[in-house]
């Protein structure tokens, strides 16, 4: 056998199960598990900032205030309540940029949960909840990385 024959077999193939998609998806797109798990990602982190987000001013589901360390409260303008305005204000806003451009506000997410994880662990109390806020902020780095094949970049006009 010729080593171009040789060379030939045992070129390695760069076509995959799963063909990138198209900028708009089709119709076989949709039947994609992984564009199935793009979307569920988008909506609920979507949805789980805007609902904690707008809860902050009301404090229904918990009293808010009670999370935030003492130094953050300490070198933070206001009362812990204010704080927490602020917060939901971030929440709010990050949710809607991940329904808008996850492609970028995926990753803007997961430091925002990263910073909450520092707040919840140097409080010393809610180790629970930091755990839980570290496998948030995975599915968030899920998602952004989803959303680099699902969700065009930004083209800017010259």
């Amino acid at each position: 056998m010729a080593s171009s024959q040789l060379h030939e077999r045992a070129a390695p193939r760069t076509e995959t199960a799963y063909p990138r998609p198209a900028s708009v998806p089709s119709e076989a797109t949709v039947a994609d598990p992984r564009y199935q798990a793009f979307w569920m990602l988008r909506l609920g982190y979507t949805a789980i900032p805007l609902t904690m987000g707008i809860d902050k001013f009301f404090n229904g589901l918990v009293y808010w205030p009670k999370y935030l360390a003492d130094w953050i409260d300490n070198i933070a303008p206001g009362t812990a309540q204010q704080f927490m305005y602020f917060v939901g204000i971030v929440e709010i806003v990050a949710g809607l940029l991940v329904l808008l451009k996850p492609r970028y506000a995926a990753y803007i997410v997961a430091a925002w949960l990263a910073g909450i994880v520092v707040n919840l662990l140097s409080y010393g109390k809610w180790y629970d909840v930091a755990v839980r806020d570290i496998g948030l902020m995975a599915g968030a780095l899920v998602l952004g990385r989803l959303a680099s094949v699902y969700d065009p970049p930004l083209r800017l006009r010259r």
